[in-house]
């Protein structure tokens, strides 16, 4: 035999001893069964006190046993890895138990009479009733605040991008970045006040108003970052062949970040899908369908589970039509995840060879 072969079966000097790959999960099975022993022991009734008890021990478990093993240093790594993985259970499971609770009670009524009728002459201690005026008044005034919203908030991306420079740059950057901030009650009572001037009724459209300057701000940063990401190589090609700049922001800008952009206002529109403060100061809630979003009082789904939890006053109908509207929101809103995702992935860029 070689003495590179001898070698090779030799062990390394400079490896040492390391748990072995399952370890992590023992560690946790261990410690979620130290927790509750001693939970049990004194009387901790609460869940996440349990929760909490078993991330303690799990990482005191982990240090003291990776270094006991594996020394110190490799300690320290797998306490950090450690910590990450606490974090994001901390993270998870309110998330996950959000979910489920809504999804349990919220399957009680929700159906198809449900999501085709409106509350109409029913009243909120009777069964029946629907969230049709609700979906009508959302898809409207949403729709109506993205058209808004849109255009303006990717049109002003482009200045600050492409020819934002000087006071009048800064300036807008500093006032998008206020506005990305402002709450949504400013938002509606700014609205609000313009009405009482002109001494208007609430209607649908007001509220629309409210969401767009909510959601403009957020299409600006979304779409300006993306917009960053366009190679200059590429804009300099086209530059260069003598293709003017309005048309290279038009023909090769915006085609390449196109994926990004259209994420970003889904995104933008998931943000404002469940505003309620504006809402309910501008649209002012209706029982009946209307679907003239520019004449009278309107519903939304987040107004209506607003409604209906608040007048519930122990009436399982309204609690449980309350909980079955969020769920339909939920659903809504994941749906417009899901496109965004789906749209991001289709314009990407395609890798060459």
């Amino acid at each position: 035999m070689s003495n590179a072969a001898i070698a090779d079966k030799r062990p390394s000097a400079l490896r040492g001893a390391s748990l072995p790959t399952w370890s992590p999960w023992a560690i946790a099975a261990g410690s979620v069964a130290v927790a509750i022993g001693i939970s049990l022991a004194a009387g901790f009734d609460s869940k996440v006190q349990w929760g909490l008890l078993s991330g303690l021990i799990f990482l005191i478990a982990t240090y003291g046993i990776a270094a006991r093993v594996e020394g110190r240093r490799q300690a320290k790594d797998r306490i950090a890895t450690a910590l990450v993985w606490v974090a994001f259970l901390l993270a998870v499971v309110p998330l996950v138990s959000l979910v489920w609770t809504t999804i349990s009670r919220g399957v009680k009524v929700l159906d198809l009479y449900f999501l085709t009728h409106s509350m109409g002459v029913v009243a909120d201690a009777q069964p029946g009733g629907g969230i049709y005026h609700a979906i009508i008044g959302s898809l409207e005034q949403v729709g109506l605040a993205t058209i808004i919203a849109a255009p303006i908030g990717v049109l002003t991306a482009v200045y600050l991008v492409e020819y934002g420079r000087g006071r009048l740059a800064r300036a807008v950057t500093f006032f998008v970045d206020v506005m990305t901030g402002v709450p949504s009650i400013v938002a509606g009572l700014f609205i609000l006040s313009l009405m009482l001037i002109f001494e208007m009724e609430p209607f649908g459209f007001a509220g629309s108003l409210a969401l767009a300057i909510l959601m403009m701000p957020v299409v600006v940063r979304s779409t300006e970052e993306m917009l960053k990401l366009v190679p200059n190589e590429l804009r300099e090609a086209s530059l260069a062949l003598g293709v003017p700049k309005w048309r290279t922001i038009l023909k090769v800008v915006l085609p390449t970040s196109i994926g990004g952009i259209t994420t970003g206002v889904m995104l933008a529109i998931a943000r404002i899908a469940g505003e309620t403060a504006p809402v309910l100061l501008l649209v002012f809630g209706n029982r009946y369908i209307n679907n003239n979003p520019f004449e009278g009082a309107q519903q939304s789904l987040p107004l209506y589970i607003y409604q209906q939890y608040a007048q519930s006053a122990g009436e399982n109908a309204a609690y449980d039509r309350a909980w079955a509207a969020s769920l339909t929101l939920i659903a809504f809103v994941m749906i417009l995840n899901l496109v965004a995702r789906g749209i991001a992935r289709w314009k990407a860029p395609k890798s060459g060879r």
